[in-house]
């Protein structure tokens, strides 16, 4: 079992209008690992998502872990489960992500996660 605490910041994200388009403005968005995590699984290629009954258990096992984590701050995975987000995170972080000190926090913090 692993345990990481899930930091929360805020970001300064540009306002886009219905056309996508940008404003000129910029807001604060909160932001969090969890956060982080999910769009990296998200921006997964479609012939990279892991397919199958066994991958089907994992990903809704994550979307619990996820869930129970926004409510108490920790986010608590089986060793698998946290292998396989560690390999996604080695495997696929975008290295602009690298510029944001929050998000460099997060992960670091996640992939120092001690097992327990």
């Amino acid at each position: 079992m692993r345990r990481i605490k899930i930091e929360r910041w805020k970001s300064k994200v540009p306002v886009k209008n219905e056309k996508g388009e940008f404003t000129g403005d910029f807001k604060m968005q909160d932001e969090d690992l969890l956060m982080v995590l999910n769009v990296l699984i998200a921006n997964k290629r479609p012939e990279q998502i892991p397919r199958g009954l066994d991958k089907f258990r994992l990903f809704s096992r994550l979307s619990k872990a996820f869930e129970k984590a926004d409510r108490t701050g920790v986010l608590e995975l089986e060793e698998g489960d946290y292998e396989f987000l560690k390999s996604s995170i080695e495997k696929e972080i975008p290295s602009t992500w690298g510029l944001n000190p929050n998000i460099s926090k997060a992960i670091e913090e996640f992939m120092n996660a001690k097992q327990e």
